[in-house]
């Protein structure tokens, strides 16, 4: 695993199931724990982002805004 500061790069194998490790310093720096749910974004050109919770939790939070009427702060 390779680090700059506050970024890292890593490998991870897919599994026959498709199932992927994200590595443990990876999970530390997101604070993803075992149980926790997370989402995948994809775009066949950029490939496939795993943004960190907060990110989903601020779209989930203007996506409601909207949907309810309200402005968007952001």
């Amino acid at each position: 695993m390779k680090a700059l500061k506050d970024k890292l790069a890593a490998s991870a194998k897919v599994g026959e199931k498709g199932q992927i490790v994200i590595p443990k310093e990876m999970r530390e720096m997101f604070g993803i724990r075992p149980g926790d749910t997370i989402i995948l974004l994809a775009d066949k050109k950029r490939g496939i982002a795993i943004p960190p919770q907060d990110t989903l939790h601020s779209f989930i939070d203007k996506v409601s805004a909207l949907m309810e009427g309200g402005e968007d702060d952001g």
